[in-house]
């Protein structure tokens, strides 16, 4: 039977909490830590809560999404954040577990933005891989990148892409899933096997002219010839 679930994660932000709800209700703001989302409109009838910059709360379909942003000392602001809804009996525990290290991965992203990128506008872009093994495919993307069996956060890396190579630094490593930083931009690698996806990369690169297309099929084929 369908049961209900909430999870619950909390993050410290170099931020005002001004800058913190432009980064959650507008599509820039989106943009440059999780996906283009179009500006949230507090008539709309699935905003729930519109108090800027305080609450955000959002409804879409069987689940919400509640931001509460509240400023601290030394300029510094805390973002409380709840997902609640309903899973349907066909959702086992994994897409919960799954779904919560996922928002690990965000908050944290968001977090890299304001310490290394705050202010610069973003271009996001995401592409899809072949479908394999989470540890294969972790395995393989630490031989591409010149990392060793276990990565830490500080390491260095390398990124050949489109015919560039690119110096990187480990910034993200929890859950077995692994993100790098660039000079301009965030990469953060998708391993989803454990609920029947295909492996992701979403890369957000942040005031610098990018072709998406073209740096989508670049991520595409690196993909498949490392892991294909």
């Amino acid at each position: 039977m369908p049961r209900e679930f909430e999870l619950r994660k909390e993050v410290v932000l170099a931020a005002t909490p001004e800058q913190v709800w432009e980064a959650i209700s507008t599509e820039a703001g989106n943009t440059a830590w999780f996906q283009p989302i179009e500006n949230l409109d507090p008539g709309a009838a699935n905003v729930l809560a519109w108090d800027p910059p305080k609450h955000l709360r959002v409804d879409a379909d069987t689940h919400a999404f509640d931001y509460l942003i509240e400023a601290r000392d030394g300029g510094t602001t805390v973002l409380r954040f709840v997902h609640s809804g309903v899973l349907d009996e066909d959702w086992s525990g994994e897409y919960e577990d799954q779904t919560g290290k996922g928002w690990d991965l965000y908050f944290h992203t968001l977090a890299a933005y304001f310490r290394h990128f705050a202010g610069a506008r973003a271009t996001y872009v995401e592409a899809e891989g072949p479908k394999v093994a989470d540890e294969r495919a972790r395995a393989l993307l630490r031989k591409e990148l010149e990392l060793g069996e276990n990565p830490a956060v500080g390491d260095r890396a390398r990124l050949s892409l489109d015919g560039d190579v690119v110096d990187a630094e480990v910034d993200y490593t929890r859950h077995g899933t692994l993100g790098l930083r660039t000079a301009d931009g965030l990469v953060r690698f998708h391993l989803r096997d454990r609920i029947d996806l295909s492996i992701a990369v979403a890369h957000y690169v942040y005031d610098t002219e990018v072709d998406a297309a073209r740096l989508t099929r670049a991520w595409e084929d690196w993909l498949n010839r490392v892991l294909g």
